[in-house]
């Protein structure tokens, strides 16, 4: 085992493989995983993290890489975290990112990592966060997280980002209606994508009528037009979620940011553990018989976690 602490300087400098390394620790519950995190906690908070979702085919990915080729222009290092489903077979992601971004996968400035959800709700994984923490801690200035775009699951993303983009695209019939299921209150810009295809107008058009059904949160999201395929709108785009970060410090939003995120981690994080704790207490065979009994009718649910818990 690599000790954390020869871990953490290579890690601080941003070395690919030290970086890949870490990430994979806290994917995996690496022994190492928590004293490297515990080392890294006071070197945190630099990073701008941007969130990308939106419905499958909007072009959220062909985005993100337009977003970092401009970001590396003007001399930032860039990490990228695709968020893939997750295959049933080898828990792995299925779609990998890293294979739609190739182009800009051998610039050593951008670090590109695709993960599985591994069944998370919300299209997060449960280390994505971790590795987010990682890349700000490795001097990536700019972090931009694609998630799976599933439409009203997304709405934890949120909680990970300081901003975050619903991307859209025209000809899609379902795509206002995955705003009104939820993913609505999430976005603090709209871009319409593939924004030179017919039916852009109508899109705005929606979006600008639903904005006027929300409650107001002091932030209005305004709603941005690119054409990713050719880069345009990109740096719109990026002018807009600066002045949206700008607008976070001035109201204390960053802050409000900080204690949601501080919140959902402890919470899937205390979960995994007491989870982890009563399956070890309880011993396999007593796991395997609770759920032999649900599924034959003869517990419900409810008192077989209690008897678990001791609690019956």
């Amino acid at each position: 085992m690599v000790p954390p602490l020869e871990l953490l300087e290579p890690l601080r400098r941003g070395e690919p493989r030290a970086v890949g390394r870490a990430i994979s620790w806290m994917e995996n519950g690496h022994p190492g995983a928590r004293p490297l995190m515990a080392s890294l906690w006071p070197h945190l908070g630099r990073a701008v993290v941007i969130g990308i979702t939106g419905a499958p085919g909007a072009g959220k990915s062909t985005l993100t890489d337009q977003l970092a080729r401009t970001l590396r222009a003007q001399g930032q290092k860039v990490g990228i975290l695709a968020v893939d489903p997750t295959s049933p077979f080898s828990g792995g992601a299925i779609l990998g990112d890293r294979i739609r971004m190739q182009r800009i996968a051998a610039d050593p400035g951008i670090f590109i990592r695709s993960m599985a959800t591994r069944g998370a709700l919300g299209g997060l994984a449960r280390a994505t966060q971790d590795a987010i923490d990682i890349l700000d801690a490795a001097g990536f200035g700019t972090i931009l997280v694609e998630t799976v775009g599933v439409g009203q699951d997304e709405v934890d993303v949120v909680a990970c980002v300081q901003t975050c983009c619903v991307v859209l695209v025209p000809g899609m019939g379902d795509e206002i209606q995955a705003i009104k299921a939820g993913i609505m209150e999430v976005a603090d810009l709209f871009v319409i994508n593939k924004a030179d295809r017919d039916g852009a107008d109508q899109v705005e058009r929606e979006i600008e009528a639903m904005k006027s059904l929300a409650m107001p949160r002091g932030w209005d999201p305004p709603v941005l037009r690119t054409v990713a395929q050719r880069g345009e709108g990109i740096q719109a785009l990026l002018d807009r979620a600066g002045d949206h970060g700008r607008w976070l410090r001035v109201h204390g939003g960053l802050a409000a940011k900080a204690r949601e995120r501080a919140r959902l981690r402890f919470d899937s994080l205390l979960a995994e553990e007491v989870l982890r704790r009563a399956k070890t207490q309880a011993g396999p065979a007593r796991v395997e018989a609770a759920i032999q009994a649900i599924a034959d009718r003869a517990l419900d649910p409810y008192s077989a976690v209690a008897e678990i818990l001791g609690e019956a």
